[in-house]
């Protein structure tokens, strides 16, 4: 599979490794742990490109403001389908929402 062109303002689809005690509701791929007491397990981030840093690595925001430094080529990056787009367009919305807020108070 071959990495995503991205630009800025792009939407993105992370796939992101938790482990908790307690996985939540959109947890897939959960794997208890060896001794039963947490559970590794995968959770899709939506994110919004912000920038691309000189390395041409994506710096992505996340809707509560945070920010991940990725490799264009992480295998766990993608960019959301058509069909996904409209599913998930409220919750790429709520990125960009928080995004602005940010600024607005910067």
């Amino acid at each position: 599979m071959t990495a995503p062109a991205c630009s800025v303002g792009d939407w993105v689809i992370y796939r992101k490794q938790k482990r908790s005690t307690s996985p939540g509701p959109r947890a897939e791929a959960m794997h208890p742990d060896q001794h039963g007491e947490e559970y590794t397990y995968i959770v899709e981030k939506y994110w919004i490109v912000e920038d691309i840093n000189p390395e041409g690595k994506l710096i992505l925001i996340t809707r509560r403001g945070k920010r991940h430094l990725i490799s264009q080529d992480d295998p766990r990056l993608r960019k959301p389908g058509l069909i996904e787009r409209w599913l998930l367009a409220g919750r790429f919305r709520d990125v960009e929402k928080a995004c602005s807020q940010n600024r607005a108070a910067e």
